[in-house]
């Protein structure tokens, strides 16, 4: 299951690497116009919709991305699977349509399907493309219909797929909604307690998207609490010193404790892969601290390290709500970076606003010092620590000849011909192979490639260690399998 996790957190950091360029964008266009949000500049118009079309468009990023990381040949074919079946869903499930089905008005649609674009639906639309491509794009269809064989079938099948999908959402999307909406209404009365009950699963729900559900309990007007409209001035009722209780403790953990988060996994990266981890997390990084967008940094290491990621759920409570407790508070209108604290300052109904940031600093420690801790405790797979199992040795390891698709050709025989592989895949020095049985494999023959190795972890799995040049030998290998 872990390894299964792990493929789909490295499938996610294709569209997660796009979010922090698009994250600035959005603050630095909302930090020229925070009220008008582009109705009062071009400049900020512009910089605000750039941003924008990647933001909003997140699980359509998630649908082709991890369609196409979780295909066994990285082939375009897949992410056009994923796309398709995320098309399938949302079109299905979208409010006008169920208003339709059921024979309703629009405005009597359960409110659950009018948040049914969003990332949870993005990674399952993925992992369905994945699957109907690795399951039939080397079907063969009868002479009838053989135009449609092969990869043009995977996306067909994607849709059949989606349909059956989006019939078990229909009834169990709607519930699980309404469920959590109901929760968020019943620890109103908390008050602080409260408040962290909520950022805790705030975070925890983040992976599912149905943290919208509780967010339209204490942000919007689900149940009169309206802390968003009430902190800005929108909505009249506001109380110094509560309202925005649901807000301010976010300021800490996206501001200073999610950036020390990924200052901990760069530290924690392997010596050869931390030139690529920096680049993520610097970048990652800068966006939550400017902006609050901390999908880059969560979605690094929620499904490669859940235990981790429960963690700062935990610690994204705790910090709401001691911000209510001492009445510390500041709110947003985009998200809890230091765009939306600036203007913070000013707002009436702003209370101790600059304890946040001693807060904050406290916070970066603990994050920093428990997740440095646990992940090299538990050998956590963060961002540049994958089982890859690289030795200096094997970085220098020689082909004995140039030419990849003959280096290929006597690999695959010596894997025991193409029947005998069920997926490729890479490291930075190994070909990762899936067999239908390692115990055939001729070891001697693919040495003569100039392959340093072979390993064997099980009778179903084979590791060749080629060196550098993996990437160009495991697509020669996937070229001759088609």
């Amino acid at each position: 299951m872990m390894k299964y996790l792990q493929r789909l957190g490295k499938s996610l950091m294709l569209p997660v690497a796009v979010l922090p360029a698009a994250a600035i964008l959005m603050g630095i266009g909302y930090a020229i116009d925070p009220s008008g949000w582009g109705g009062g500049s071009p400049i900020a118009a512009f910089l605000i919709k750039s941003g924008s079309a990647i933001i909003d468009n997140l699980p359509i990023l998630f649908a082709v991305g991890v369609s196409l990381g979780m295909s066994k040949d990285k082939d375009g074919a897949s992410a056009l699977s994923g796309l398709v079946a995320y098309l399938v869903v949302t079109t299905l499930l979208a409010s006008g349509t169920v208003a339709m089905l059921q024979g309703i008005p629009v405005e009597e649609v359960a409110p659950a399907f009018g948040k049914i674009g969003n990332a949870f639906i993005g990674i399952i639309s993925g992992l369905v493309g994945a699957g109907c491509y690795n399951k039939f794009s080397h079907v063969q269809l009868p002479q009838a219909l053989a135009f449609f064989s092969g990869k043009r079938l995977a996306p067909i099948m994607t849709s059949v797929a989606m349909i059956i999908v989006s019939g078990i959402l229909f009834f169990v999307w709607p519930i699980v909604y309404g469920a959590l909406v109901s929760f968020g209404e019943s620890i109103i009365g908390l008050g602080p307690v409260g408040a962290g009950i909520y950022a805790f699963f705030n975070r925890l729900l983040i992976p599912t998207g149905l943290h919208h559900a509780l967010n339209s309990v204490f942000w919007f007007d689900v149940a009169n609490i309206n802390d968003i409209g009430k902190f800005w001035g929108t909505v009249a009722g506001g109380v110094k010193g509560v309202t925005g209780m649901y807000q301010a403790g976010f300021f800490p953990v996206m501001m200073f404790g999610l950036p020390a988060a990924g200052l901990a996994m760069y530290k924690s990266a392997k010596p050869e892969n931390k030139k690529v981890v920096a680049s993520l997390m610097l970048a990652a990084g800068f966006a939550a601290f400017l902006t609050g967008v901390t999908e880059p940094l969560e979605f690094a290491f929620m499904f490669v390290a859940p235990g981790l990621y429960l963690v700062h759920a935990v610690l994204t409570g705790i910090m709401v709500f001691i911000a209510a407790k001492f009445q510390w508070i500041a709110g947003f209108g985009f998200s809890a970076g230091l765009i939306d604290y600036l203007l913070s300052i000013k707002m009436p109904l702003a209370n101790n606003i600059f304890m946040l940031i001693p807060l904050g600093l406290v916070c970066a420690v603990i994050y920093y010092v428990l997740f440095r801790f646990l992940i090299v405790k538990f050998n956590l797979k963060t961002p540049g620590r994958e089982d890859d199992d690289v030795s200096e040795e094997e970085m220098h390891v020689s082909l004995a000849n140039n030419n990849f698709k003959e280096v290929a050709e006597v690999i695959l025989e010596g894997l025991g011909g193409k029947d005998n592989i069920v997926s490729i895949d890479n490291c930075i020095t190994r070909l990762r192979l899936e067999v239908k049985d390692s115990t055939i494999i001729n070891e001697k023959k693919i040495k003569t490639t100039g392959a340093a190795g072979v390993i064997k972890p099980s009778k179903t799995s084979a590791q060749v260690i080629v060196g550098t040049q993996v990437q160009f030998v495991a697509e020669a290998l996937s070229e001759l399998v088609k």
